[in-house]
């Protein structure tokens, strides 16, 4: 079985590495990331990972949610939320662009690995 690529988009870099870190722990391999929407759809877009772990607030014209949606519509990747946000404005925003998952940070590693596991089988 070979292991899931996954990306993943956040802007906090002490957040970026550890879930870095959590993925390679529990056996994924990780493509990338970015820290913001415009160059997280880049890059994405040419490395093509199974998986988009995505933070919902990103600096720069193109937050999580827009690039979650462009990513979904021309590239097909699963896209699971990762945020701090959990009221009903941005649960709503973000269910729209039909997520695979939603975790809230901070979450458990039993957490990811759930979250990612069902993304991949959907």
């Amino acid at each position: 079985m070979t292991k899931a690529n996954i990306f993943i988009v956040e802007d906090d870099d002490i957040i970026a590495k550890t879930t870095e870190w959590r993925l390679k722990k529990l056996g994924y391999e990780v493509s990338g990331r970015a820290t913001n929407g415009k160059d997280a759809i880049e890059e994405i877009t040419r490395k093509h990972p199974d998986l988009v772990l995505m933070d919902i607030n990103l600096p720069g014209d193109i937050d999580g949610i827009n690039a979650a949606d462009i990513i979904r519509k021309t590239l097909d990747i699963p896209i699971i939320y990762m945020t701090a946000r959990s009221d009903d404005e941005t649960l709503h925003l973000a269910k729209a662009t039909r997520p695979a998952g939603y975790l809230v940070k901070p979450f458990e590693d039993k957490d990811l690995r759930v979250a990612i596991e069902m993304a991949l089988t959907e």
